[in-house]
């Protein structure tokens, strides 16, 4: 019998995934105002998204060395919903270190704060994302994370708009002068009491605390569909590390956060230097907020769209609902930017690109390696039009890319952790450990941009990204065949 999902457990257990958005989209509102207060060059800006993404390592690290010093894992001892509170209060003390931060504009203690959020961050994701995925039907699992991804991207949607209010909000939109970047204390503060108030209510929800995972499976129940070749007859490996499948996935995470946290944290600079005004004056910082919001909005439409499958529908409503849900998304991003008093207008277009996310979604048929490639070269498409045309044309085509990398992170994590069995809980670690791409590969971008290539140029390393992603998508295929995990059988993870 199919396990339904269940909605009462699963709407706390995404709270945390909206947090998880609304911080790290907001880095990159701040990285172009502390780069004109501070007058940093454009790789230093970048250490912004390093300390963060770069705490997500460091954390799993961390969570590594002491499950080993205790003899066994620390979720497994501790339980996941406590694990995800205790991260939640872990990233309430960077959030409170905004405060100091911001009132002595300082950089250092900046980059502390959100390097503490980000190692809360790094013990809730590793429990979070293996909950998301036991809450009902396993082979639904994907889709699910999808949803919860769709509820992160509400947040990547806020959250510039909301900080860019809270910096620029008594700056009007002729004057030229650098915004007060103490103003970014109040909405930290708001965020570190939310941290607090949700770890209360994980700990007093009816969220798991435990996933039963047999520990002499030999394939994993949570990422294998049932009727696939013969996938339990595998023999159990000595470490999770031993599945090709982890280690290329490890380093697809890696690359997959890179290329979406480098492409929006480097856009703002994009703008300013290829927006000018008629009397060649840059685009202004204050006006860049609604097109970073529009690139995290874009993953929130890809998310909703591939969500579908885990709502249990019929096959009709599903098909409705996957062309009508990017554009509700898409509806949402409008009406919180006209909220914010920001002109829509030159967004209407961006209807029509959209169109493309719609026909890959119909064209990967819930297949996650086939949807990997295909949103893949999708993406590398997409950076090209960017590189070599001017204009808005090249901002849509550079924010197109967040429709993308959308589905990424199921399609790989799925595909990663297919076959672990009972090393599925270090596997899941050693992905989260790979966050941190996001803060190497926007480093490495800024610093091309400044030394070397250009910031349009640079965007290079965004092309580079994709094709291992495509590459990823075929080999993983391979090897879980060679398994007996072939998600070309029809099965209920396609959700279609």
């Amino acid at each position: 019998m199919t396990q339904q999902t269940k909605w009462s457990q699963f709407g706390v257990l995404i709270s945390v995934f909206f947090f998880w958005g609304f911080v790290a989209a907001s880095n990159d509102i701040l990285i172009p105002v502390f780069k004109e207060k501070l007058h940093l060059e454009q790789w230093q800006s970048q250490m912004i998204s390093f300390a963060f993404y770069v705490a997500y390592t460091v954390g799993s690290i961390i969570y590594l060395v002491i499950s080993k010093a205790i003899g066994g894992d620390i979720l497994n001892r501790i339980g996941y919903k406590n694990g995800i509170a205790l991260g939640l209060v872990i990233s309430t003390v960077g959030a409170l270190l905004f405060y100091p931060a911001a009132q002595d504009a300082s950089f250092a203690l900046l980059i502390t704060g959100l390097f503490i959020i980000g190692l809360g961050y790094s013990l809730q994701q590793t429990a979070a994302n293996p909950l998301a995925i036991i809450m009902g039907d396993p082979h639904t699992g994907s889709q699910r994370l999808s949803l919860a991804g769709g509820i992160n991207n509400f947040g990547t949607t806020i959250g510039p708009v909301l900080v860019s209010l809270a910096i620029f909000g008594s700056v009007t939109a002729s004057t030229t002068k650098v915004a007060d970047i103490g103003a970014v204390k109040t909405p930290y503060l708001i965020l570190g009491v939310l941290f607090l108030l949700v770890a209360v209510i994980f700990k007093l929800s009816s969220v798991p605390n435990k996933i039963q995972l047999d520990p002499e499976e030999e394939v994993s129940k949570v990422a294998t569909p049932t009727d696939v070749s013969s996938p339990y007859g595998i023999p159990s490996r000595r470490s999770a590390l031993s599945y090709s499948q982890l280690v290329l996935g490890m380093i697809a995470i890696f690359i997959y956060v890179g290329v979406e946290v480098s492409t929006a944290s480097n856009l703002p600079q994009f703008m300013k230097v290829h927006l000018k005004s008629a009397s060649g004056a840059e685009f202004p910082t204050q006006n860049i907020a609604p097109f970073v919001s529009l690139y995290w909005a874009s993953l929130m439409m890809g998310r909703w769209t591939n969500s579908v499958g885990a709502f249990g529908v019929s096959d009709g409503l599903k098909s409705v609902l996957r062309f009508l849900m990017p554009y509700l998304a898409f509806g949402v991003f409008l009406l919180i930017n006209k909220l914010a008093n920001h002109d829509i207008t030159p967004f209407y277009v961006y209807g029509l690109i959209i169109i493309a996310l719609i026909i890959g979604d119909f064209l990967s048929k819930g297949n996650p390696a086939r949807q990997l490639l295909l949103f893949s070269l999708c993406g590398i498409t997409a950076l090209l039009i960017g590189i070599f045309s001017d204009g808005y044309v090249s901002v849509y085509a550079f924010t197109s890319v967040g429709l993308f990398c959308s589905t990424l992170w199921p399609c790989i994590y799925t595909l990663a952790i297919a076959g672990l069995g009972k090393h599925t809980s270090e596997g899941s670690n050693f992905l989260i450990m790979m966050i941190m791409g996001g803060g190497v590969i926007s480093l490495l971008q800024g610093f091309l941009a400044d030394k070397l290539l250009g910031i349009q140029f640079s965007y290079f390393v965004g092309v580079a990204c994709f094709s291992y992603l495509a590459f990823y998508a075929i080999r993983a295929k391979a090897i879980l065949k060679a398994q007996g995990i072939d998600y070309d059988v029809k099965t209920s993870l396609a959700g279609h």
